[in-house]
């Protein structure tokens, strides 16, 4: 029901966009959210954006770089990455949480894309 794309790999200072497509259902009152796992680490939240108002907001560690944004007629959301540094690498998680307002925890989160992995060289 989530379907992400776009990864690969990039030289730092580069730019990759992510898509998320929804299907099967409606996600019109989601928030959408962006998560990402690096090899060794905790999962660790990158960005949510709401459908409705479409209010964002971003883990401190992508702030300034990465854009969440949505196309409504499209039921997809994509997370714009900008300025990427080798610690961006990691598989890139979109999810859906049956939520009004942006949501961070992701045991709020009642459906999860399968992954695409982002890879940053130095």
């Amino acid at each position: 029901q989530l379907q992400a794309s776009g990864g690969g790999l990039v030289q730092a200072g580069g730019s990759l966009r992510l898509s998320c497509a929804a299907s099967g259902r409606t996600f019109s009152t989601y928030s959408m959210g962006w998560f990402r796992r690096a090899p060794g680490k905790e999962r660790e939240f990158v960005a949510a954006i709401t459908w409705i108002g479409g209010s964002t907001y971003y883990g401190d560690s992508v702030k300034g770089r990465f854009t969440i944004s949505r196309d409504n007629a499209k039921n997809t959301v994509y997370l714009q990455m900008n300025s990427l540094k080798p610690e961006d690498t990691a598989v890139y998680y979109c999810a859906a949480a049956n939520e009004r307002t942006v949501v961070t925890a992701p045991l709020l989160y009642n459906y999860w894309g399968q992954g695409t992995e982002v890879t940053v060289s130095s």
